[in-house]
C-alpha cells in the first residue's frame, strides 16, 4: 500500500513537471502567434478601408497629366504616403515616366492643413510626361500599402 502511495506521488509529480515545461515551451509560441495575428489583421483592416477614386484627368500635348482623385474610403491617407506613393504615367504601360516628376496636393489647400487625404477630399495630381496628342495616356497610382488604381485616357488635341 505504500509502494502505490510512493508510485503515485513520482507519477503527480512526474507530470506537474511536465506540464509546466510543456506550458513554458509553448506559451511563447502561442504569444508570438498572437501578435503575428494581430499584425496581419491589422494590415489588412488598413487596405480594406483605404479605397480612392479617379475623378477626372486630362493632359495636354505640351506634356502635363492633371489627375483628380477621391478618396471613397474610410481610412485616412498621410501627405507621407501620398508623398511614398508611385506614380507611372506615360504613353503606354510600356514607356513610362516615374521619379520626382510628379506632384500631388490635397484639393481645396485648406484641406491639407492637418496632414491628411481625408475622405471624402480631393487628390490633384499634375504629372510631367511625354503625351502625343489625341493618343492614349496610361496613369497609374500606387500607394505604399500596394493599393492602386489606373486609368488610360486620351490627351487633347491642340
Amino acid at each position: 500500500m505504500s509502494a502505490e502511495t510512493i508510485t503515485t506521488a513520482i507519477f503527480l509529480i512526474t507530470a506537474v513537471v511536465a506540464t509546466a515545461v510543456l506550458v513554458n515551451a509553448i506559451y511563447p509560441v502561442i504569444y508570438s502567434t498572437a501578435g503575428t495575428f494581430q499584425s496581419s489583421t491589422h494590415d489588412a483592416d488598413m487596405r480594406l478601408r483605404t479605397d480612392f477614386k479617379i475623378v477626372a484627368n486630362f493632359a495636354t500635348p505640351a506634356g502635363t497629366a492633371d489627375i483628380y482623385m477621391k478618396n471613397t474610403g474610410s481610412q485616412r491617407i498621410s501627405t507621407a504616403e501620398i508623398a511614398n506613393a508611385n506614380v507611372f504615367c506615360g504613353k503606354t504601360v510600356g514607356n513610362l515616366l516615374t521619379g520626382s516628376s510628379w506632384t500631388a496636393e490635397i484639393v481645396p489647400a485648406s484641406a491639407a492643413a492637418d496632414g491628411f487625404w481625408d475622405a471624402g477630399e480631393t487628390l490633384h495630381v499634375t504629372a510631367t510626361t511625354s503625351i502625343d496628342a489625341g493618343k492614349p495616356v496610361f496613369f497609374q497610382f500606387v500607394l505604399p500599402n500596394g493599393i492602386w488604381r489606373s486609368q488610360e485616357f486620351n490627351a487633347e488635341l491642340s
